[in-house]
């Protein structure tokens, strides 16, 4: 378990921070407009934000299975870990082709929201209170992000918000994973 517990959070601290590397873009000319573009425009841009976004997938969906070790041996456990996999899965294909960024974000948001619903199921009632804080930011950047599209105003401005969302709830639960004890699991008949 001590190596499963090291590697997720390892995993998950790599991901989050490759995650953020968006916000190299206040240290390097992009082009890109932090208040009118899409933080999605990066892609577009010097390569370093697409290797970013694809050494994040690729944390994201190797930190799956150990966290999937971690976890009590339930459904909505297991749905956790899977999302974090799921996740990574679709942001390398973001980061492949991030001409498909008009599907991709909402299936990246689809995918947060059913993780954070499975922590609300399983998690704590302490952690459960910032599972269910994380849902409503979630699913309210989400509503932003589609009404900034709607309106044609600060879309740049909410999808980067939507993006240190997601950041900061997989930081919750990497910590939640490395802070926590083990379960203990039932012993198994011979």
């Amino acid at each position: 378990m001590r190596t499963a517990r090291i590697a997720s959070a390892l995993l998950m601290g790599v991901a989050v921070l490759a995650y953020s590397g968006w916000l190299l873009e206040f240290f390097l000319p992009t082009g890109v407009s932090p208040v009118r573009d899409p933080v999605e425009a990066l892609l577009g841009g010097p390569p370093v934000f697409r290797v970013l976004l694809a050494v994040s997938g690729v944390a994201f969906l190797l930190a799956g299975p150990p966290l999937h070790r971690l976890g009590p041996v339930q459904w909505t456990a297991r749905l956790s870990s899977i999302s974090v996999s799921a996740f990574g899965l679709v942001v390398l294909v973001q980061a492949a082709y991030p001409d498909s960024s008009d599907w991709v974000s909402p299936l990246l948001s689809t995918v947060l929201m059913v993780g954070v619903i499975s922590l609300v199921l399983w998690w704590p009632p302490g952690w459960r209170t910032l599972a269910v804080a994380g849902l409503i930011l979630v699913m309210a950047t989400w509503l932003a992000v589609v009404l900034a599209r709607q309106l044609d105003t600060f879309e740049g401005v909410f999808t980067r918000i939507q993006l240190v969302v997601r950041a900061v709830l997989f930081g919750v639960g990497g910590a939640y994973a490395f802070i926590k004890p083990a379960p203990r699991h039932a012993p198994r008949g011979g």
